[in-house]
């Protein structure tokens, strides 16, 4: 299962960097791909605005 960003992003950036497979990329809302997405968590628990969640 993998993560989504809800508009409660703030595209400040943290995510991106611990993601370990580069499945996020950026924009106004980050968003996170699906098929490459490992369900690893490290996004969510880096997110300061809890704006990642599970699918």
């Amino acid at each position: 299962m993998a993560y989504i960003i809800n508009d409660d992003c703030i595209a400040c950036g943290a995510c991106i960097d611990e993601c370990p497979v580069e499945a996020i990329t950026e924009g106004d809302i980050y968003k996170i791909d699906a098929d490459i997405c490992t369900d690893c968590g490290s996004c969510v628990d880096v997110c300061p605005t809890e704006a990642i969640y599970p699918e």
